[in-house]
C-alpha cells in the first residue's frame, strides 16, 4: 500500500519561492520514498544521490561552471543524503543564489552534521522540514475512530516506522535491525565517539524512565561518568531523532518545578527494541507509560506537520501534583491527562486549575484519543 505523506502538501505550497527545501529526519522514516513519490508527478527533475561516490565527488567543491554542467536545464534538482557532501551548505547557497529558476530539494538523515554544514551558510535561503515515522492521519486517513482504536495496541508495542507498519508479520526483526544498524550510526560516527556500550546503557536507562522526570546527575552516577558526558550524549540522541526532551511549564517558580525534563522517544517500537520487550500489552506493567509516550509524540508530530507555533510541556507542582502534557499557543493554555485505563475516573488536579483558571482541560484515553491526533 502506498501511503500519502502529509509533508508533501507543505512542500507543494513552497515550491519555486526562491528557497531550498531541506527535509531531515531519522534513518528509515521514508524521506527518500516520500520525495521520489513527490517528484514523480513532476517533469524535468534531476535526482542526485550523494551516497554515490561519483555524485559526491562531483558536487564537493563544485564551481559555478561545474554546477551549470550538472544542473543543465532541469527545473527541480534533488540531492539525497546531502550531509555526505563536504561543505553542503555552501554548495546549496551557490545553487540558490545563481539558479533562480531551479527548485533545489535536499534530504539529510541527521541534524548532527547538517546543523554545522548547512544551516549557517543557508541563513534566509531555506525552508526546513522534519519527517518522522508515520503519523496516525497518514496511516489511517479514512478509517473511523473506532477502527483506529483497534490498531492502538500494535502501535504501542511496535511503533510507526514505515517498514514496520507495512510488514507487520516481521515487525520484531525490522525493529531489531533498526535499533542495531541505524539507531547509533550517526551518533557513533559523529566526532569519532568510541563508547557504544555506554550509549547502549544510557538508552536503556532512558527507555525504562519514559513518562518520568530525568535527572542528568542520577544518570551520570549510574553510568559512572560525568554529567557533562551524559548531557552531550542526550543532545546527540536528540539530534539523531531517537529521543526528545519535554520541558516543564512554569510561571510561578515558588509553586512549580521548572528545572527537570522528561525524555520521551519519537517511536514506541524503537523504545521497546532498546529493552528487547515486545510483550503483549495485556501482560505489561508499562501500559500507562507506553500510552503517554505514544500520545505526546504523535501530537507533537501532528503539530510539526501543521507547522504550528504550539509549544509542548509537562507540569508538576511542588506538592507532587502533575499534568502529563501541556500545550501553549499564544495566550491559550491546554492541559491533558493521558490515562490508559478508560474505565477509571480521572480528573485534572486542582493544583493546576487553581493556578490557571482559564486553561482548557481534557482527559485522553484509548477511547477518545483519535480526534486529538488527526
Amino acid at each position: 500500500m502506498n501511503y500519502q505523506r502529509s509533508l508533501q502538501t507543505s512542500l507543494s505550497k513552497l515550491l519555486f519561492k526562491g528557497k531550498a527545501l531541506i527535509i531531515i529526519g531519522a534513518r528509515q522514516v521514508g524521506k527518500t520514498t516520500m520525495l521520489k513519490d513527490f517528484v514523480s508527478k513532476m517533469d524535468n527533475t534531476l535526482w542526485l544521490n550523494a551516497d554515490e561516490n561519483n555524485v559526491r565527488e562531483r558536487l564537493t567543491g563544485a564551481s559555478l561552471n561545474t554546477l551549470k554542467n550538472i544542473i543543465g536545464s532541469y527545473k527541480i534538482v534533488v540531492i539525497d543524503e546531502i550531509q555526505r557532501v563536504k561543505n553542503a551548505g555552501l554548495l546549496l547557497k551557490l545553487m540558490v543564489d545563481n539558479f533562480k529558476d531551479t527548485q533545489f530539494i535536499a534530504t539529510g538523515s541527521s541534524a548532527l552534521e547538517i546543523s554545522d554544514t548547512i544551516f549557517e551558510p543557508l541563513t534566509g535561503r531555506q525552508f526546513l522540514f522534519n519527517l518522522h515515522p508515520f503519523s496516525i492521519s497518514e496511516l489511517y486517513p479514512t478509517q473511523s475512530p473506532f477502527e483506529i482504536e483497534q490498531e492502538l495496541q500494535f502501535h504501542l508495542v511496535y511503533g510507526n516506522y514505515p517498514e514496520v507498519c507495512m510488514k507487520r508479520e516481521i515487525a520484531k526483526d525490522i525493529l531489531k535491525n533498526l535499533a542495531e544498524q541505524y539507531l547509533y550510526k550517526d551518533v557513533l560516527v559523529w566526532k569519532d565517539i568510541r563508547k557504544p556500550e555506554m550509549l547502549d546503557k544510557l538508552l536503556k536507562l532512558l527507555a525504562y524512565q519514559i513518562g518520568s522526570e530525568v535527572s542528568i546527575h542520577e544518570l551520570a552516577n549510574q553510568l559512572k561518568v560525568k554529567s557533562e558526558t551524559v548531557e552531550n550524549y542526550i543532545d546527540l540522541l536528540e539530534k539523531s531523532y531517537v529521543i526528545y526532551r519535554l520541558k516543564s511549564y512554569t510561571t510561578n517558580k515558588r509553586k512549580e518545578v521548572s528545572k527537570m525534563s522528561k525524555i520521551l522517544f519519537w517511536d514506541n517500537g524503537i523504545r521497546n527494541a532498546i529493552i528487547n520487550d515486545y510483550s503483549e500489552l495485556s501482560t505489561r506493567n508499562d501500559q500507562d507509560q507506553l500510552f503517554e509516550n505514544f500520545i505526546i509524540s504523535e501530537r507533537i508530530k501532528k503539530n510539526v506537520l501543521s507547522r504550528t507555533s504550539i509549544q509542548s510541556y509537562f507540569w508538576r507542582h511542588y506538592n507532587q501534583s502533575e499534568i502529563d502534557y501541556i500545550e501553549k499557543s499564544n495566550d491559550d493554555l491546554s492541559a491533558f491527562e493521558i490515562k490508559w485505563n478508560a474505565k477509571k475516573k480521572h480528573r485534572i488536579t486542582k493544583s493546576f486549575t487553581n493556578l490557571y483558571t482559564n486553561a482548557k482541560t481534557q482527559i485522553l484515553t484509548p477511547e477518545n484519543f483519535v480526534d486529538f491526533l488527526r
